[in-house]
């Protein structure tokens, strides 16, 4: 997918050609707030027009097609009249628009309206390029589709919520156009846009794949991302307020246990907190002591630091190695024809398989919820360390400003207890969603289905889990800030940026107040990309 034509007055030029959609590009038009215009390349016109012509040509030999002149799943073996293979596709959009539950949000629709468009442009499912440019028209005049979220067990594919998208194509179901929610038919009207008669074959190209999953899952591998680098900012500004040990995240352990995720982690950490200060040698032998209370000695530094803080690198790091694979697996998915059956056109043959199957988005999402839960988990602890006076090393308790903490009747204000209770109770629900989705595949339509990926599900759950993570992350990157200010003195460079924009949004609470709304702005400040980007470009 190529940008061509980019006009800062119009919308940005894309062409699809099925093979070459990076996740990039399917993030910046699910949520760019410019228009996109998405056109078939001339080669997936092509494909796909060759593809019609064999499917055209099977269906004169009356060669037996399976979802074209026949029925569907266990009704496979009932022959279906070439005169009524078009009402058989309307048929199929109707009887699986099932879906219940939340609607899912504009910007899972887009991609996963980019995605199916990709995945057809593959030029191997039989469908013409008309309800494919009417599709991509959707994109470009932002009509989307009502998609209830529930309802799909991932193989065939998404029926029920690909069913609710592709109707709008025919002019049947509902969209939400200029953030009202109507008829697709109106919407159409009102965008000069018109239905399509679906032919033979093109209901269950459209419906038949993984498109939906991928969305939730692209956009969740997105997020991931960011929030790798909002737990190593996190964990360096930790480091800071309690005057830890840097030396932790040396080169030296990380290179000896050499997984790239972790090694990445740990050198980011230490480019965060400016090189990562002195190395280790001699540092236990040169630390002062005391005696305790029953005359033991005792440093009066800390030796290590503990394991929230230690094995940060470690955990974030199987997160980041877990993006790698995920992200490459789902660099295959959207670029994959992923209906049945498919079309060669060399050999003018048709070949049933099972490339709707979901397993891939399915165990990558598995995967990735558990990295990200995990790594929620760590933050959670790492807040802990600096709300709680017995861990803080000298921070007032709850991060209660010196005003507040001097007043009359200290006990009136309360700092940042709620916020160290709202993040232990996202981290549950974060941690509740890891139970693998891919565990449970129900038989389903007959037993013709009896072997599903749950694929849907699990991205859905995956999304949720970085979006609880996002949350956590900026209620422990508001705490730091406000403990950055307790603590004073000097922060390296990279801090200092993230501090100022902290600050820039979230002021410093001198008595109690409500945080909620600071949450949700640092949270959407991390997701978009601009803290990373404001803290990348300082000068060291």
């Amino acid at each position: 997918m190529v940008p061509t034509n980019d006009s800062a007055a119009g919308p940005v030029t894309v062409g699809l050609d099925g093979c070459s959609l990076a996740l990039g590009d399917v993030v910046r038009v699910a949520r760019s707030a410019r228009p996109f215009r998405v056109q078939l390349s001339e080669q997936a016109e092509v494909g796909m027009t060759h593809s019609v012509a064999t499917r055209t040509h099977l269906i004169e030999s009356s060669t037996p097609v399976y979802g074209v002149t026949t029925g569907f799943g266990d009704s496979g073996d009932r022959q279906i009249s070439s005169g009524s293979t078009a009402q058989l596709q309307r048929n199929l959009l109707r009887f699986l628009q099932v879906g219940t539950g939340l609607i899912a949000p504009g910007e899972v629709v887009r991609a996963t309206m980019l995605i199916r468009a990709n995945c057809l442009a593959r030029g191997c499912s039989g469908i013409r390029t008309e309800p494919v440019r009417l599709l991509l028209a959707l994109i470009e005049h932002d009509v989307l589709p009502v998609i209830p979220e529930r309802g799909s067990v991932g193989a065939s594919g998404d029926l029920a919520p690909l069913a609710h998208l592709s109707a709008v194509l025919t002019g049947e179901g509902e969209v939400v156009h200029k953030g009202v929610q109507q008829s697709a038919a109106a919407a159409l009207e009102a965008c000069g846009l018109r239905p399509v008669e679906l032919e033979a074959k093109e209901g269950l190209a459209l419906v038949n794949g993984t498109s939906f999953m991928a969305a939730f899952a692209v956009l969740a591998a997105a997020d991931s991302s960011r929030l790798v680098f909002a737990a190593e900012l996190c964990t360096a500004l930790l480091v800071e307020v309690r005057n830890g040990r840097p030396e932790e995240f040396a080169a030296f352990p990380h290179e000896h246990k050499p997984h790239p995720g972790q090694m990445g982690s740990a050198a980011a950490i230490r480019a965060l907190l400016g090189d990562g200060g002195p190395e280790p040698n001699g540092r236990a032998a040169a630390l002062p002591t005391q005696r305790d209370g029953v005359g033991l000695r005792k440093l009066e530094q800390h030796l290590q630091e503990p394991y929230s803080v230690r094995c940060a690198p470690h955990v974030v790091g199987v997160l980041r190695d877990t993006l790698t694979w995920v992200e490459q697996w789902l660099k295959v998915e959207i670029n994959s024809a992923n209906d049945n059956p498919l079309f060669d056109t060399a050999t003018q043959s048709v070949y049933n398989s099972g490339n709707f199957y979901g397993g891939h988005v399915a165990h990558a999402m598995d995967s990735l919820k558990l990295a990200v839960a995990s790594t929620a988990d760590l933050l959670d602890r790492q807040l802990q360390l600096i709300v709680d006076e017995k861990y803080n090393r000298g921070l007032p308790p709850n991060l209660v400003s010196p005003r507040a903490w001097n007043d009359e009747e200290a006990g009136m204000h309360h700092g940042f207890k709620g916020m160290q209770i709202a993040a232990s109770a996202l981290t549950a629900e974060a941690l509740h969603l890891t139970t693998p989705a891919s565990a449970f595949s129900r038989s389903t339509e007959a037993h013709n289905q009896d072997k599903v990926s749950m694929g849907t599900i699990a991205a859905r759950h995956a999304r949720q889990a970085v979006e609880l993570a996002l949350s956590i992350s900026a209620i422990h990157l508001i705490a730091l800030c406000q403990a950055a200010d307790l603590r004073g003195g000097a922060l390296s460079p990279p801090l200092r940026s993230a501090y100022e924009f902290v600050r820039r949004h979230v002021a410093f609470a001198d008595v109690d107040r409500p945080l909620h709304r600071e949450i949700d702005t640092v949270a959407g400040l991390i997701r978009s990309g601009l803290l990373e980007a404001t803290v990348s470009t300082c000068e060291v």
